[in-house]
């Protein structure tokens, strides 16, 4: 609660910008100024889409260190919602919270929580999920289990998401929020068109199908593509296509130096021995291109991960 309302000073204060910190899963963390009109206009359209105003209730278990903590105190303060705040950790715990949160803000490592109580979703109208992709498996148990749930595209330079897409999409397509469009790079790297924002345009890292101006399919990251014998292998498409073996089973996919291939693809996972041993019989008999597969499996008792539950990739092996 102290870091909360360290924030909340923060943005009370009669400075025109906050102090947001990214969050490292790619690369170095870095320090950014965000100028609290941006924020605002971030902040009113996640409002208007989800039609939060001073009757309903936001929440989260996420530090406002970070920008999605940050951004659901500001939508709560703009619209005169009640703020549910839950100590930041995988554990969510909402048995004791009283009445309905319209919109409630998780990162992926808390999924679990919410498909072990099954209970909540009648006390959770949209569920938000950000800082990375969930799983294909997540979702699906999610929807089963009658939750509404979002899957977030954002950053920090952009004060939180700019596309939404329905978790229960099986194509996974990404609309665009309202002022926001969409256009794809000669290296196939996505761009963001922000006319409503002062950062205007931002060149992402990202690779990207872009269907229309307003929608897009987000396929990895540009700097984690894997070069494995001059073959270009993209981690989360690979992540993806070894969903099936793994379900619930927390893993990643990352390259690892090959004096043969230059690059090979290693999967780690958050398993025993006998764990990893299984997964790679099941790839091996499911996936059909060799290229495809991991050259190396690695089993960890837990998963590299950032102060704000992202999963950190880059990592020496």
């Amino acid at each position: 609660m102290d870091e909360l309302n360290r924030f909340l000073e923060e943005w009370r204060s009669p400075s025109p910008y906050v102090v947001a910190h990214t969050s490292g899963s790619t690369g170095t963390p870095k320090e950014i100024r965000l100028l609290k009109d941006d924020m605002r206009a971030s902040a009113s359209a996640t409002n208007s889409f989800f039609g939060i105003g001073a009757d309903s209730a936001v929440g989260m278990a996420l530090s406002p260190a970070y920008i999605a903590g940050k951004m659901m105190s500001v939508r709560a303060e703009l619209a005169g919602a009640r703020l549910v705040y839950i100590e930041p950790s995988n554990t969510v715990d909402l048995s004791e919270v009283e009445g309905v949160i319209d919109l409630f803000a998780i990162v992926p490592s808390q999924i679990q929580s919410f498909i072990e109580h099954p209970e909540y979703a009648a006390k959770v109208r949209n569920l938000l999920i950000g800082g990375a992709a969930p799983s294909a498996e997540q979702c699906h148990m999610l929807t089963l289990l009658g939750y509404r749930a979002w899957i977030s595209y954002g950053m920090t330079e952009t004060c939180s998401h700019v596309a939404l897409a329905r978790a229960d999409a099986p194509d996974r397509t990404f609309r665009a929020m309202p002022g926001i469009s969409f256009e794809a790079l000669a290296d196939g790297r996505l761009a963001i068109e922000c006319p409503r924002f002062s950062f205007g345009r931002i060149e992402t890292n990202d690779l990207a199908s872009v269907l229309s101006p307003s929608l897009f399919r987000w396929r990895g990251r540009a700097d984690g593509v894997i070069n494995s014998g001059g073959i270009k292998l993209i981690p989360e498409e690979l992540e993806a296509l070894y969903a099936p073996a793994l379900g619930q089973i927390p893993y990643f996919v990352a390259a690892v130096p090959d004096e043969k291939w230059g690059q090979a693809v290693a999967l780690v996972a958050e398993t025993d021995e006998a764990g990893i041993n299984a997964i790679e019989q099941k790839l091996r008999s499911s996936v059909a291109e060799h290229c495809r597969l991991p050259k190396r499996y690695i089993a960890v008792k837990s998963l590299p991960r950032t102060a704000n539950g992202k999963v950190r990739r880059k990592i020496d092996f």
